[in-house]
């Protein structure tokens, strides 16, 4: 089964600055140095059945304030595998500092979209007139951008829909499933405060589907809860294939981040699992609520045709 992953990271410490990996920096994990090395296109190895046929390196902190060094350093060291590239770009600068940050890197093909973490931060940063300025001159320029923020931030997200809604052309890629709160079996109603991050996240995630130049990846788990639960998964993956359909759904692996919890090799092996596992209960019902089609074509979707066309990944076909 061939697989393009969407979202995973390479790093060379000795020559990009990586400044989140370092000790003392945050975010401060106390496993931090399971990822706190180099790694390389040979640490992405699968074995059959699977076959790793491209990816989308997203932009790893490499150098922000020259960020298309990180782009030239992978065009030289990803020779083999194609791949496409989501750079840093600080869509809070002056226009004239964005536009000429932006021409470097429009000097490499590999480049078809930008990333600026936002996180906490995504209510405060998405109305500013210069942010909307910068983020339409990316739509101008057919590039897509990755969005990484908590979905169950309503205001936030009601930031997010007005983007949408004033730049229809600009294709928004949410990362890491909008981080859905985790829960272990089941989302008890004493819980509260889970129930309502749930229910904010769910609720996002119905409203953002109404865009057609929106799309989801599913991926991050780690970051959320290092030993996160089978039904979990599986519930934010059924929702989101509920609201997005199987066209606008993408499965990451965030590696090297999903070390965290398991190898590269095993982190495919069980999402497909659970995958397969959604589409079978769904085929079993009298009415398939999801509309999905057969498995094989649900897979080769989620994870290959919808990454090669939302990220205009060229393969060696």
């Amino acid at each position: 089964m061939k697989i393009i992953d969407p979202h995973l990271h390479l790093f060379d410490l000795a020559k990009g600055d990586y400044q989140w990996l370092k000790t003392d920096n945050p975010p401060h994990w106390s496993d931090k140095h399971i990822i706190n090395k180099n790694f390389n296109l040979d640490d992405l190895a699968l074995n059959a059945p699977y076959e790793l046929a491209g990816f989308v390196h997203i932009e790893a902190g490499f150098d922000n304030e020259q960020p298309w060094r990180e782009i030239k350093w992978l065009t030289k060291v990803i020779t083999a595998t194609p791949f496409s590239a989501v750079a840093f770009i600080d869509i809070t600068q002056p226009e004239e500092t964005f536009k000429q940050h932006l021409k470097q890197l429009l000097a490499y093909d590999s480049v078809v979209g930008c990333r600026y973490i936002l996180d906490d931060n995504a209510c405060e940063i998405l109305p500013k007139p210069q942010v909307l300025t910068n983020l339409a001159i990316l739509s101008e320029h057919k590039l897509s951008f990755d969005i990484q923020m908590p979905l169950d931030d309503i205001q936030a997200v009601n930031e997010l829909t007005k983007i949408l809604t004033l730049m229809p052309k600009l294709q928004v890629i949410i990362n890491h499933a909008g981080f859905p709160v985790a829960f272990n079996e089941t989302i008890k109603k004493s819980d509260f405060k889970t129930l309502i991050a749930w229910q904010n996240w769910q609720q996002a995630i119905n409203l953002l589907s109404r865009f057609d130049n929106c799309c989801i990846k599913c991926s991050g788990w780690e970051m959320t809860d290092r030993h996160y639960k089978s039904n979990w998964q599986q519930a934010v993956l059924t929702h989101c294939l509920l609201s997005f359909g199987q066209s606008r759904v993408m499965l990451a692996s965030n590696f090297p981040l999903c070390l965290f919890n398991q190898s590269y090799q095993d982190y495919w092996r069980t999402i497909l699992g659970e995958l397969s596992q959604i589409n079978s209960v769904c085929s079993l019902t009298k009415h398939n609520a999801l509309n999905l089609s057969e498995p094989e074509q649900l897979l080769s979707a989620l994870c290959f045709n919808n990454a090669k066309k939302h990220y205009k990944l060229l393969l060696n076909e």
